[in-house]
């Protein structure tokens, strides 16, 4: 097994609160970082890309959804926890899905629809820090679904 060598400074990535029916897609991590952890889906933004442009590329490989994105949710910052582990910023954005089926590529091996209010009872998920909240922001963004 290779060792994956982190960058020297810190990565800025994007994940999707992607909303359908009253209900959100969490998607469970397949490696590390976050392995065995529910999260939204999304991945690294390559140079030169907008936010916007990777969030959509992102989802598109992990899940193959189309998506329309609302507008910025929140962010989070993920720490080293360990030498060698990586540093993030993730910019989360409160999006609509529009096209497809999930189908999901290597990095993820689960995924389900959640009612964002039954999140705090879903004792059995393990969910990555701060996802209650992102959600919760992303939500007010949607607004009421018709």
């Amino acid at each position: 097994m290779t060792s994956v060598v982190q960058p020297a400074h810190p990565q800025l990535a994007v994940s999707a609160a992607i909303f359908r029916d009253g209900k959100v897609l969490l998607t469970r991590r397949a490696r590390s970082p976050a392995k065995g952890f529910y999260s939204l889906p999304g991945g690294r933004v390559e140079f030169g890309e907008s936010l916007h442009k990777a969030l959509a590329r992102e989802v598109d490989e992990e899940t193959g959804l189309g998506i329309a994105i609302v507008g910025l949710a929140g962010w989070r910052e993920v720490l080293p926890a360990t030498a060698g582990a990586g540093h993030y910023l993730i910019m989360s954005f409160a999006a609509r899905w529009v096209a497809r089926e999930p189908v999901l590529n290597d990095e993820l091996d689960d995924f389900r629809w959640i009612v964002p209010d039954t999140l705090t009872s879903l004792g059995d998920l393990k969910l990555t820090g701060g996802l209650e909240e992102v959600i919760q922001s992303a939500h007010r963004l949607i607004g009421p679904q018709i």
